[in-house]
């Protein structure tokens, strides 16, 4: 199971488009199949959000560093990680729902299973989570966007044997109701986080190694 598994993600980055028959033929086989993948790759965000947040930390002002301490780490990394989980079987769900207009009669597995599969360049972009910065997180966070859209929309009508013109309709409503669903989910999260939760802050400061100007004119020899 382990290599179909990397084969599909490796295929889904370079062929997509070949990757979904693939894929839909593996979730006809074992409904299941796609539970590893998404057990799996839904740890990469979580693991990096916890060294980002705990051993790199974000700097707020000059020469100041913030961490999140070990508890509070672990929480928002466990956190994520179920966040990323349950998002994905409520949009399997939700696409199990509309599957019914667009005259697509998929399982709710092989639903959750394409949600799965889709949400991969979101996976490959909690790397960025390494180096918590705001401008990096927008970065990957767009890019894994507009891949994320483009295997939605090349991948309905393969992946439900539909035609192009419902996978469309069908994209872009599956599109809307994911963005409804990430906000919901995402601030949900933050908001339980941080206040139930509460957590725990470190704040450390580069000491620079030269001399203020006052010291320096401390250290001057004196003229007289």
């Amino acid at each position: 199971m382990v290599v179909p598994m990397f084969a599909n993600f490796y295929t889904l980055i370079t062929r997509p488009e070949q990757a979904w028959a693939a894929i839909r033929q593996d979730e006809e086989h074992n409904s299941k199949s796609h539970l590893p993948y998404l057990l799996l790759f839904s740890l990469l965000p979580a693991v990096c959000m916890f060294i980002g947040t705990y051993w790199v930390g974000w700097s707020l002002v000059d020469r100041e560093r913030v961490r999140l301490d070990l508890p509070s780490a672990l929480q928002l990394s466990v956190l994520l990680y179920l966040s990323i989980i349950i998002g994905t079987a409520i949009m399997g769900f939700f696409l199990r729902w509309m599957s019914r207009t667009f005259e697509a009669r998929p399982t709710l597995n092989q639903c959750i299973g394409f949600m799965a599969y889709t949400c991969t360049p979101f996976f490959l972009a909690g790397l960025g989570a390494l180096y918590p910065s705001r401008w990096v997180a927008i970065t990957v966070l767009l890019i894994a966007g507009a891949v994320a859209s483009y295997l939605l929309y090349i991948g309905l009508p393969r992946f439900m044997r539909i035609s192009h013109y419902q996978g469309f309709l069908y994209a872009a409503s599956t599109w809307a109701i994911a963005l409804l669903v990430v906000v919901t989910i995402m601030v949900s999260m933050i908001l339980f986080w941080t206040y139930t939760l509460e957590p725990s802050y470190e704040r450390s400061v580069q000491q620079d190694q030269g001399y203020s100007p006052r010291e320096e004119r401390a250290l001057e020899p004196s003229r007289e």
